[in-house]
């Protein structure tokens, strides 16, 4: 029995629990406290994310709270190279553990954010130069559309999908663990957009949703 691979094998636990503590970091749930913003409001999403920051509390808040997210699953990628350079998938095992831990926080009964910006944090932190042809896309179909769910959606199926075909399998179903989350995640998202009652990201930006 190889003991090398036993012991690499038992450092994942560890590597996965830091992921998930730096991910349970929200900058939307520190703002809304100090500014006394009930995130569940009327007019949001009710999601303690970079959306509905900026639905509620304005774009400043909205892209604070979009650079947190995207720089903790950063964070977490780099964090576990360092720890665990000799460890297979440290890093996305990492990453992984950081978007669920944006999704389903402990401190909040696991009701948390939907993991775009982590998500993407992460997937720059993997493989920078297919994370920006992927924001490139993002913001096509963000000006197409008007709805940041759809470049969500290509983002957590593209990603998963480059990993396979450039023959990180393994990779690719790591990652497959987060993505299937999120897509659960965003199914009243995807309903609305089908309804016509979604928020749309140029109404967001006015302020026709904001509190304060």
């Amino acid at each position: 029995m190889n003991l090398d691979f036993i012991n690499q094998f038992s450092v994942y636990p560890l590597i996965a629990l830091i992921g998930y503590l730096i991910g349970s970091s929200n900058m939307a749930l520190y703002l809304a406290r100090l500014k006394g913003v009930n995130l569940q409001a009327d007019g949001g999403t009710g999601n303690p994310g970079a959306s509905n920051a900026l639905i509620l509390m304005g774009w400043k808040a909205g892209v604070l709270v979009g650079a947190h997210d995207i720089g903790k699953a950063v964070l977490a990628v780099w964090l576990a190279g360092v720890l665990f350079p000799d460890t297979a998938y440290c890093g996305v095992v990492a990453g992984v553990a950081c978007v669920l831990g944006h999704m389903f926080p402990f401190y909040t009964h696991f009701r948390g954010g939907k993991g775009f910006a982590a998500y993407l944090g992460m997937t720059l932190a993997l493989n920078w130069k297919f994370a920006l042809l992927l924001i490139a896309a993002i913001l096509i179909l963000l000006l197409v559309t008007d709805y940041i769910v759809v470049g969500t959606m290509t983002t957590v199926l593209a990603f998963p999908a480059y990993c396979a075909a450039t023959h990180h399998v393994v990779t690719a179903l790591i990652l497959c663990v987060a993505s299937s989350a999120m897509i659960w995640k965003h199914r009243g998202n995807i309903a609305r957009i089908a309804d016509g009652t979604e928020i749309g990201f140029r109404s967001a930006g006015r302020g026709d949703h904001r509190i304060r």
